[in-house]
């Protein structure tokens, strides 16, 4: 028994296994992809496994390592290419990531005889897909709580901004890039141009709290110019920043705007007047809007369109400027599990 296995161990040892060639990466999700490659070689029928290193790309550490390292990595059995590789725990969405792959034949002592590297490729994860989406929409939901009536969106900023030189005749405040505050795999980050606006309320006193995190100056506007019949509603986000606050990112875009070509089939649509988040309902007796929001998170609003200063006011807050509450570039806590979905952060 002991020759015959040291006899398999030689002609395993002897084996030239084929090294991966025009490695192709298809079907690109937030956490999984499907990897096939060519391979020729008189040894090809001996192979048992594939080893995979992949690594994210800002990882200066060399891509590639020693088979005695596998466990570390990710280790296949030999199946019939393209294969799908899945996990949650090691893929993040929007992530660039670097890919060596490596044919092993497994010895009878548990070792293995392996081919040299294939070359390194590149491919990026993807963004949250609808249904990722769904799925965070679920969590907000069951987050949001009683909801509270409001009159009026209102943004803050320093007073330079809102005296900056514009026409005189139309002084606009301009969408810009969302930046990468929020969920990793958000769709919305670095990519949907909006304006952000709040809609919470105290609780006491029914009108915005006179402390912000963003400036000390406030734009106060009508709810019923920015949503109205015209206005489709979007959800966005849900998250939180390793504190108990809990935030929802809602979308405002004007039917028809390129805010709202770039939200249809990306983002779940609400019903403007049946939903936990934010709602606009027509008064019975034909009154003006009426407009509520959820008490128990804090909204932030997106509004896609240019939005002009004369439809509104401009006037200081009499309460303080909290820096430490800003939500700029802030990252997700990715351990809450009141916020967060199977799928990478």
């Amino acid at each position: 028994m002991t020759e015959n296995r040291i006899h398999t161990d030689c002609v395993v040892d002897q084996l030239t296994l084929p090294v991966p060639q025009n490695i192709h990466i298809s079907n690109i999700t937030c956490d999984s992809f499907n990897i096939s490659w060519d391979m020729d070689g008189p040894d090809r029928d001996k192979i048992t496994h594939y080893f995979i290193d992949l690594n994210k790309k800002e990882n200066k550490n060399s891509n590639q390592f020693k088979h005695k390292d596998v466990p570390t990595k990710l280790v296949a059995k030999a199946v019939r290419l393209p294969m799908t590789v899945r996990g949650h725990w090691f893929l993040s969405p929007r992530t660039r990531y670097t890919l060596a792959v490596q044919t092993a034949a497994k010895k009878p002592d548990g070792d293995y005889t392996v081919s040299q590297w294939s070359e390194i490729i590149e491919f990026c994860t993807a963004d949250y897909s609808s249904v990722h989406l769904g799925q965070l929409l679920l969590k907000a939901q069951a987050m949001a709580g009683r909801m509270l009536p409001f009159s009026v969106f209102y943004r803050n900023q320093n007073k330079d901004y809102f005296h900056q030189p514009r026409d005189a005749q139309c002084r606009l405040m301009l969408p810009s890039v969302k930046d990468d505050s929020g969920s990793h795999g958000s769709p919305i980050s670095g990519k949907l141009e909006g304006i952000f606006f709040s809609c919470n309320t105290e609780f006491n006193t029914g009108k915005p709290p006179q402390d912000s995190p963003y400036g000390p100056y406030r734009f106060e506007v009508s709810a019923d110019l920015l949503l109205n019949q015209n206005t489709n509603l979007y959800f966005g986000d849900f998250y939180c920043m390793y504190t108990s606050y809990h935030y929802i990112i809602l979308v405002l875009a004007p039917v028809g705007s390129k805010g709202d070509l770039f939200c249809k089939g990306r983002l779940p649509a609400l019903d403007r007047s049946d939903n936990c988040f934010l709602t606009c309902t027509a008064a019975a007796d034909g009154g003006p809007l009426r407009f509520h929001h959820a008490q128990d998170v804090i909204l932030e609003v997106i509004y896609t369109d240019p939005v002009d200063l004369s439809l509104g006011t401009v006037s200081p807050i009499s309460g303080h400027t909290l820096m430490s509450l800003s939500t700029t570039n802030a990252k997700k806590d990715p351990s809450c599990k009141i916020c967060n979905i199977s799928v990478g952060r």
